[in-house]
């Protein structure tokens, strides 16, 4: 099996309720929502500091819906599954590069990261030509070293994929709701109602140094 690998500085991340309706419309047909409670489903966002990659160094946004992962016999649960609906980096070789690769839908210009770490927190400011677009602080806990299990789903067409990816760094996970998101009104956010996005998290998630790694994609 081919393993594609990138090196990230930080990876920090935090889910939020959002409306079930807006979750039905931005998936596939095949996918549903993995609801929090009923008509409330549950929106990942996630920043990435790439050091190290076939295309280099570079930053990245990943909006993306939970759904139900799938079960596979021989192979460890996921943590949690993916479909993401919007990816947005600082690079035009990212962009290029993830969506031959992995079939991620991008907005496609080059965004400007800005990440603030203070004593037990990371703000992670996304702007467009100098305008915010997404502002997300996610909060620490107690760090171990771990390798956790994810599933991520993409389509091109009619075509549906599906990829194993694995995390290999220091991991804080905690569901005390200290961190927050910020959305402003944006191509990038325009298949959300705003005002129906918490802006408290229900998990927050932050890698220190590590390695993402990806499975090859299979069609599902």
């Amino acid at each position: 099996m081919v393993l594609t690998r990138y090196g990230f500085e930080n990876c920090v991340g935090a889910f939020f309720e959002m409306a079930t309706s807006d979750a039905r419309g931005l998936l596939p047909s095949h996918l549903e929502p993995l609801e929090a409670m009923h008509t409330r489903s549950v929106l990942a966002v996630l920043a990435f500091q790439f050091t190290e990659s076939e295309v280099g160094a570079y930053d990245e946004l990943v909006m993306a819906i939970i759904t139900p992962p799938r079960v596979e016999p021989g192979k460890p649960l996921p943590k949690a599954a993916f479909y993401p609906f919007m990816v947005a980096t600082s690079t035009a070789a990212s962009r290029a590069h993830a969506i031959e690769r992995w079939h991620l839908p991008h907005y496609m210009k080059d965004v400007e990261f800005d990440f603030q770490e203070s004593d037990d927190a990371m703000k992670v400011t996304v702007s467009d030509a100098g305008q915010p677009v997404v502002e997300l602080t996610v909060t620490q806990h107690d760090f171990n070293a771990t390798v956790n299990p994810y599933h991520c789903f993409t389509v091109e067409g009619d075509e549906r994929f599906k990829v194993n990816i694995f995390m290999d760094a220091p991991h804080s996970e905690h569901d005390e709701e200290n961190g927050e998101l910020v959305l402003h009104p944006h191509p990038m956010t325009e298949g959300l109602t705003l005002e129906e996005v918490s802006s408290y998290p229900i998990r927050e998630e932050w890698y220190r140094a590590g390695v993402q790694t990806f499975e090859e994609m299979e069609s599902i």
